[in-house]
Formats: C-alpha cells, sequence, structure tokens
C-alpha cells in the first residue's frame, strides 16, 4: 500500500532555487547600504593638473604683514577766512608752493570799512571830551587854590587881630567882648581853612581818579580802533606754513562768511605713509612699531604713529612715518609697499599661503594620504600669518602633504581622489 507523503511547511519545505533568490536580494541589499554609508558617497575626482600641493615645513616665521600704502604730507593746514568778505583775487593757484606770511587770496568788506570809520570818529570824539575836562579840571583847581589861598590869608590876618586884642585884654586896654570876638574869628577862620584843605584833598583825588578812569576808556578805545584796522588786513587770506597750496575752493566774486573753509596746506617737510590694513591684525597694531620700505634697493626704516579705530570695508587706517632718511624722489600719491614688523620671529610649523583660506578660514584643509593620490580632509587650527605662510598651531606635522588652493569645487567631500 502506498504511503501518501506530506509536503513540509516552512524554510525547510523551500526549495534550493528559492534560497539562492532570498540571498541574492539581501547581498544586493546590504551592498546598497554599503555604497551609501562609504566613502565612496564623499570622495571626488579631480585632474591633479588643476591641484596645488604644498609641503607642511618647520622653519623660522617672521611675524609681519605687507599692507600697501599711499605717501601723504606729513600734516595738512586748513586755511580759513578770519574775516567775511567777497573775493576779489586769487593770488595763486592750487599745486604752487609758497611760504608762510604769504597772500593766498583777497577779500573786501564795505561793512568793515564803515566799522573803521565809525570808531575812529568815536575815538576823536572822546578825546575832545578828554581835553575839554582836563582844561575845565585846571580851571577848577585854580579857584580852589585861589581860594585856599584867600583863606590862608584871612587866617593871618584874624590871627594877628586876635593876638592884638589878647594882649590889650592883658593890659586892660579893651573889653572881654572885643578879645571874644577876635578869638572867635580867628578859630572860624581856622575851621574853614582846615576844611577847605580837606575839601582840595578830595577834590584832587576824585579828578585824579576821574582822569584815570578817562584815560583807561580813551586807551581801550585806541586799542579798538586798531583791532578794526587789523581786522581789515585780516581781509587777506595769508599761508599759515611752508608748503603745497593743495586746495583753494574759492571763485573770484563769491561771498564767504569769517571761518569759511578756503582750502588747505600741505606741509612737505616731511611724509608719511597711510595704509589700510585687515581688520584681522586690528589688536595686533599699536603705535611705535616698526616698519620697512624697499625703495630702488635701499631699506628705510618707518614707525606706526596713528592707529584710526575706525574699520570701513573690513579694513582699517594706519599712519607710518619715516626714521630718518626717505626716499630722494618721494612725492605726493606715491604707493609703498610697507612691511610692518607685528612680533619676533620664531620657530613654528608652517605653510605656504594659498587660496584654500577664503573657503576654510583656517578650520580644516585636505592632507594627501602616503600614496598621494588620495587627500582627506582634516581639521586644523592657524594662528599667525605672513605674507608667505601660515603658522600650524595644531592638526599637521613637518613632512605631510596639503592641498592649498581653491576648495570652491570640493562641496562638502571629505575624500579627493586625485586622477
Amino acid at each position: 500500500m502506498d504511503i501518501k507523503i506530506e509536503k513540509k511547511k516552512g524554510l525547510r519545505g523551500m526549495k534550493p532555487m528559492t534560497w539562492v533568490y532570498i540571498l541574492g536580494g539581501v547581498a544586493l541589499i546590504g551592498a546598497c547600504i554599503w555604497l551609501a554609508t562609504s566613502d565612496l558617497s564623499s570622495t571626488l575626482r579631480v585632474d591633479s593638473r588643476g591641484i596645488k600641493i604644498a609641503k607642511v615645513e618647520h622653519g623660522q616665521f617672521d611675524d609681519f604683514v605687507r599692507v600697501d600704502g599711499r605717501v601723504q604730507p606729513i600734516s595738512v593746514v586748513q586755511i580759513s577766512a578770519e574775516e567775511g568778505g567777497i573775493v576779489r583775487e586769487k593770488v595763486v593757484e592750487e599745486g604752487a608752493y609758497v611760504h608762510k606770511g604769504d597772500v593766498i587770496a583777497r577779500l573786501s568788506n564795505s561793512n568793515l570799512d564803515l566799522q573803521i570809520l565809525n570808531a575812529e570818529a568815536e575815538l576823536a570824539e572822546k578825546q575832545n571830551i578828554l581835553r575839554n575836562t582836563q582844561i575845565s579840571m585846571e580851571q577848577d583847581r585854580l579857584n580852589n587854590r585861589n581860594e585856599k589861598a584867600q583863606l590862608d590869608l584871612e587866617v593871618v590876618r584874624k590871627r594877628r587881630a586876635f593876638e592884638q586884642q589878647e594882649r590889650l585884654y592883658k593890659e586892660k586896654l579893651n573889653t572881654r567882648e572885643e578879645y571874644l570876638q577876635a578869638k572867635e574869628d580867628y578859630e572860624l577862620a581856622l575851621k574853614k581853612q582846615n576844611l577847605v584843605v580837606q575839601r582840595l584833598e578830595q577834590d584832587s583825588i576824585y579828578r585824579l581818579s576821574q582822569m584815570d578812569q578817562m584815560e583807561d576808556n580813551l586807551d581801550n578805545m585806541r586799542k579798538n580802533v586798531i583791532l578794526i584796522r587789523e581786522r581789515k588786513n585780516q581781509l587777506n587770506v595769508v599761508s599759515p606754513i611752508d608748503g603745497e597750496l593743495g586746495l583753494l575752493d574759492v571763485e573770484l566774486g563769491q561771498n564767504i562768511a569769517a571761518g569759511y573753509k578756503v582750502g588747505q596746506i600741505n606741509d612737505l617737510s616731511n611724509y608719511k605713509v597711510q595704509a589700510n590694513i585687515d581688520e584681522h591684525y586690528i589688536d595686533r597694531v599699536t603705535t611705535g612699531l616698526t616698519a620697512t620700505v624697499e625703495r630702488n634697493g635701499t631699506n628705510y626704516e618707518m614707525r606706526v604713529r596713528k592707529v584710526y579705530p575706525e574699520v570701513r570695508e573690513g579694513k582699517f587706517k594706519t599712519d607710518l612715518i619715516f626714521e630718518g632718511e626717505h626716499p630722494e624722489n618721494i612725492r605726493t600719491g606715491q604707493s609703498y609697499f610697507v612691511n610692518l614688523q607685528l612680533g619676533q620671529s620664531s620657530e613654528a610649523i608652517l605653510i605656504p599661503k594659498g587660496t584654500f583660506f577664503a573657503t576654510t578660514a583656517g578650520k580644516w584643509i585636505f592632507v594627501l594620504d602616503s600614496s598621494g593620490k588620495k587627500a582627506y580632509r582634516r581639521d586644523i587650527r592657524l594662528g599667525r600669518q605672513n605674507i608667505n605662510y601660515y603658522e600650524v598651531l595644531e592638526g599637521l606635522e613637518p613632512g605631510e602633504q596639503v592641498i592649498v588652493n581653491g576648495y570652491e569645487s570640493f562641496g562638502d567631500k571629505k575624500v579627493i581622489s586625485l586622477n
């Protein structure tokens, strides 16, 4: 009797081909996952001919920065009109060399002329008043002296009459009433004499005080007239120093007010170089730092004179002056390359400067492996920099090779494969 064999259920019942298909599918899915998570997804193939490779070195780092500066006069003096008026003449033109006191422009002011005439007329009037007062005081002084002379004579006569009556009274040749009357007349004359003397003294003090006051007032008026006349001279705009007339901003017939900026004088006794420096160095640039300028094969020493705190478009201004001699052919407006020394030279790990910094800000870089065919992204930390090198603080060792040109086309790739 035949026995019926039932089909096995579950994994044991699967055909061998089914197992092949299942295992193949699992392997395919695993391969996809591996490809998705492996470095292949973050690897970029590039042509090695467009790649600039540099070697990490250990050497001396010169802590300086090269900046582009422009020659300017050591100082610029503004010229302003001390008196307002109408421009009648421009004596010199822009660019001319002038000396201290040279007339640059002439103005006219009719109101000032009228003030001078009025001041002179007032002074003449005060002088006439003073002279009349002096004459009047002299007449009073003569009258007072005449009055005192008469009182002195009266005192002499009264005293003589009193002395005579006193002798007669002692000899009992006159009455007591006559004696007393002569005595009283003499004493009254003495009192009048003393009162007049006191009044004359007070009048003399008052007259002297009044005369001194009038003389002071008259002297002040004379000074006022002199000042007004000097204002007439101030209608001439003159140069305050020796130098080059860099600007003259007036036109003939123009009416300008007192204090109006007429132009400027460039002091050419010395020169400075004004440089724009990247704000990256603003905390390190201070007054007194030394610098050098190479001109026609000769190095000239310079020093930072002033640092401007304002930052514009990522740069700040610095004024540098020459220490000792300056180039013979120096001219305003020339461009100089200045090597500004920021610190002492020291040993450090160095990489050449490159355009990669614009993309990475110095936080990471691509480092080649030993084969030189692949480069891997690595975090680094940079310190100081000069025109040639970056100082490496962390992340690189001497002898390693790095890619230093632009990373713009690399995107977010972690590995670069060089063809």
